[in-house]
């Protein structure tokens, strides 16, 4: 088979799957729905290792399958780039696509929306792969804003819920806000590159680093940084960066399995490919290197200040993965751009685990989400709780465990940089590491040690409490298989990554950003690396986290409710995030309300009604009074000729 037809059934395979689902769902009923989304989604993700292994071999791809529009010397194309970042993009999107499937089976076999679900994550991976594997800004933005599209048909999956409405119109707004920067960093590439095609772009960067663009009279900036900080303010939308990350807690309201798909492994991660894939672009531009590591140390650290205090097992894992992607973005500002994908491609792997194992617990616990009122649940549910403790090391970056070389890596590529921010994000990184480690085993322990507390669960209309049990076997399958790599694939792929050439010209890294040449010549195996972890600070700290949480909430469990008495104003605080939402409602929807009552009192009423309806009125009664004169009758004419000529006459003589 020719390797360019390879490349397009990798995406059209899900395509043709979400649309067979879709259009013809009742017909083929609900085992026609998912068996063929799930062949798609396999076939997609066979194609995609074959991809893989030619790469391997040293053949890549960068070309156009289509002309969709040409004007000027502007091409609008659909176009493939394949190289070793774009084949781990697809190998991550489809594995972790297909596990999703399987699981879905089972987690959604009661619900009425079945095949549409089955339409929408199809759909889904049909986008996120069109955006990996894209080879200019066009086919990048369809994709980015397809997965945004679906995302908000997903996660408002369950339309009677109005917490699932708010939730996913809120992410489509969010969203809006960074796709705006996004575009206007397109439109200026377009306006000063003269093209829309990556590798012509990235020839012309040098270039482009020269120029400078007045935003402000009198004040110029760099081109290069006006485009890259654009870009970046799309990542920050996508990627759920400080402060356009307030959609993603709230976007737990959808159905567990998209909380996997969209919000660990695939949507979210858009941005730090996106950044990743222009390199070239960023190395140029030290503002925009140095504000993405002060964003992304806010994020890494405050948001996991937030999960906490988080009660919900969904929202704890939301704002785990919000501080993940903090670090991704951190390592991206220090210039390393393997290390943050690295972290992409084990994250992916653990945090789906997690979020999958949550939607086992929540199945298990009859569709209890209240952390609160489980406990013991070990012994009910045990692959749910040895894959739950496998992902949750790989979380806080136990030795050995694949988060542990992807996390450490950031914390030591960040302690390397020297731009300015550096500081601050390394202290952000450290901390956040205990505050990880804490949050993560606060959850592990109140789910399955400890007493067991399922029966104390107030009884409502949606709440039944019941003895909890393992989840069936279409569940807990792929938990078994996404553990798998969140065990080992840090351990194997860390030398090639990030210290071998598998990346080769796809990251482009500027002379004076050398972090990883100086972690290169310290690294000389994956055991060793593992061995000296479990003597450094950050190790010493998970520990730390993972003790304080023993006690806490298995040895002590007065202490917690102690601490937030004494501590109240500050719980508050984090219990109301920030305050973020109420100033948004206050500020943004309150001030639109505002310029709309204006323009409705002003406009509308004050102007229309006041003074041009208010003169067609004038108008229509001038009218009516001439409209008696204009009667019609002869005689009454005459009677006027003769009262008018009577009338001048007497003035006449009385002139006289």
């Amino acid at each position: 088979m020719d390797m360019k037809t390879l490349y397009l059934i990798v995406p059209l395979a899900p395509l043709f799957g979400a649309i067979v689902a879709g259009l013809f769902g009742k017909a083929i009923g609900r085992s026609g729905a998912h068996s063929v989304t799930i062949l798609g989604v396999a076939v997609s993700f066979v194609a995609s290792y074959i991809i893989f292994q030619d790469v391997q071999a040293g053949h890549l791809f960068n070309g156009s399958v289509y002309t969709w529009l040409e004007s000027g010397g502007l091409k609008l194309e659909v176009g493939f780039l394949i190289d070793p970042l774009t084949t781990m993009m697809m190998l991550v999107v489809t594995f972790v696509s297909l596990m999703v499937h399987i699981y879905t089976i089972g987690y959604m076999a009661d619900d009425p929306g079945y095949q549409r679900f089955f339409s929408y994550i199809a759909l889904f991976t049909f986008s996120m792969l069109m955006l990996v594997m894209s080879n200019n800004f066009v086919q990048l933005f369809f994709g980015w804003e397809a997965v945004g599209l679906v995302s908000y048909l997903l996660i408002g999956f369950w339309y009677t819920r109005p917490t699932a409405i708010h939730a996913n119109l809120k992410a489509f707004l969010v969203n809006r806000v960074g796709d705006f920067g996004f575009l206007l960093g397109i439109a200026l590439i377009a306006a000063y590159a003269g093209t829309l095609d990556y590798a012509q772009v990235f020839a012309l960067a040098p270039q482009l680093a020269q120029q400078s663009v007045e935003l402000l009279p009198g004040t110029p900036w760099l081109l290069i940084s006006v485009i890259c900080i654009c870009l970046f303010i799309g990542a920050m939308g996508k990627s759920a960066q400080f402060p356009l990350h307030v959609w993603l807690p709230d976007s737990m309201e959808g159905p567990t399995p998209i909380s996997a798909l969209i919000h660990a492994a695939t949507m979210v991660t858009a941005g730090i490919f996106m950044v990743t894939r222009m390199s070239p672009l960023f190395e140029l531009s030290e503002a925009a290197l140095s504000f993405m590591l002060v964003i992304g140390a806010i994020t890494a650290l405050f948001m996991g200040f937030l999960g906490m205090v988080q009660n919900d097992i969904k929202r704890v894992v939301a704002y785990s993965t919000l501080s993940q992607l903090g670090y991704m973005t951190v390592a991206l500002g220090a210039s390393a751009y393997s290390v943050a994908v690295f972290h992409l491609m084990t994250h992916a792997f653990f945090k789906a685990l997690l979020f999958l194992a949550a939607g086992s617990v929540i199945i298990g616990c009859h569709h209890n989400q209240d952390i609160r009122y489980m406990g013991g649940l070990r012994k009910y549910m045990p692959i749910t709780w040895i894959t739950s403790l496998l992902g949750s090391l790989a979380l806080i970056g136990f030795p050995f465990f694949s988060g542990f070389f992807s996390k450490d890596s950031i914390i030591e590529a960040v302690a390397l940089s020297h731009l300015p921010g550096a500081g601050f994000a390394y202290f952000a990184v450290i901390v956040g590491v205990f505050v990880t480690a804490f949050y993560s085993f606060r959850m592990y322990f109140l789910v399955f040690h400890g007493e067991e507390r399922y029966h104390q669960l107030p009884h409502d209309e949606h709440h039944h409490a019941g003895t909890p049990h393992e989840s069936p076997w279409v569940v807990w399958l792929p938990l078994v298989l996404l553990a798998i790599p969140s065990v080992v694939i840090g351990y194997l792929t860390i030398g090639p990554m990030l210290f071998g050439s598998y990346f080769g010209g796809s990251i482009v890294i500027a002379p004076e950003h050398q972090a990883l040449a100086h972690m290169k010549e310290e690294f000389h195996t994956s055991f060793l690396t593992a061995l000296h972890g479990m003597t450094q600070l950050p190790f010493l700290l998970a520990m730390a986290g993972v003790l304080l949480a023993w006690i806490f909430y298995l040895k002590r469990p007065e202490i917690p409710a102690a601490l937030m008495k004494t501590f109240k104003p500050i719980h508050s605080l984090l219990e109301n995030k920030y305050y973020l939402d109420k100033f948004n409602e206050w500020f943004f929807a309150g001030g639109a309300r505002l310029i709309g009552r204006g323009l409705w009192k002003g406009g509308d009423q004050l102007l229309i009604d006041g003074s041009i309806n208010g003169s067609a009125r004038l108008v229509g009664g001038i009218a009516s009074l001439v409209r008696l004169l204009q009667s019609g009758h002869i005689y009454r004419y005459a009677f006027w000729m003769i009262f008018g000529v009577f009338g001048l006459l007497t003035l006449w003589f009385n002139r006289a």
